[in-house]
């Protein structure tokens, strides 16, 4: 919880510090977030959806450092796709399934940027991030643990709904005219706490073998990477005596 409320801090001086300078940097992004989790020990097949993000970035008389907050919404999570399944009856099939943890995230950070050209410059970045789950797909399972026997697939009861992790990488930066900029990004962004954490849970009956089981504990980091494409605009502020 300490580190929640850090993070808010941070985010807030970050966007207010930005705003009261010589100017700062808004805008949006979005694009493709790529999706991988362990369960437990145990990796899962990759997990392709979007995010959106807002922006807002400090002004730098010498265009080299800046500090940024930004807040968006994140599709995260993972799959299983070409694994054979036997149900109840021993039929055997191959599904596909997604399992998927719609987070909203905050972060922090600082950019460190290299001039290309006049007009395009190259960045590299890192953050401390914040996540909020708003919800899951994992009601879509519920019936397919009952009539298996326990919880073969994770469920919404242990997800836990706040979360905290790491943000780095690079990207490009293009100035199309004085105001007006884009921005192309490239990010790895490492969950250090679990979005999915169950304990083990005894004398569990399965309808399989008719007798009790013990469902051993299971838990679930985050891990994605994401590509953003967007534009910036830049405010600019004058003081008049």
């Amino acid at each position: 919880m300490k580190f929640k409320i850090l993070l808010f801090l941070l985010f807030s001086i970050c966007a207010s510090g930005a705003m009261q300078g010589q100017g700062y940097y808004f805008g949006v992004k979005g694009g493709m977030t790529l999706g991988v989790q362990k369960w437990n020990s145990f990796e899962r097949d990759p997990l392709i959806k979007y995010h959106g993000i807002a922006f807002i970035e400090s002004l730098d008389d010498t265009g080299q450092f800046s500090l940024f907050a930004q807040a968006g919404f994140h599709q995260k999570g993972s799959a299983i796709r070409n694994r054979n399944f036997f149900d109840r009856n021993g039929n055997l099939f191959r599904p596909s399934y997604e399992f998927i943890f719609n987070n909203i995230s905050l972060t922090v950070g600082g950019k460190k940027k290299h001039w290309l050209s006049d007009k395009m410059r190259a960045h590299y970045m890192f953050g401390l991030r914040g996540d909020y789950t708003i919800g899951t797909n994992l009601d879509e399972y519920e019936a397919f643990n009952e009539r298996n026997g326990g919880l073969f697939f994770p469920v919404d009861f242990f997800v836990r709904k706040l979360n905290f992790g790491l943000m780095f990488g690079g990207g490009l930066e293009f100035d199309l005219s004085e105001f007006v900029g884009a921005v192309i990004d490239f990010t790895v962004n490492p969950d250090v706490s679990y979005q999915y954490k169950q304990p083990e849970i005894r004398n569990v009956y399965n309808p399989l073998t008719m007798g009790n089981r013990t469902i051993q504990e299971r838990t679930i980091r985050n891990l994605t990477f994401q590509i953003s494409v967007g534009f910036r605009f830049l405010r600019k502020i004058e003081y008049i005596d």
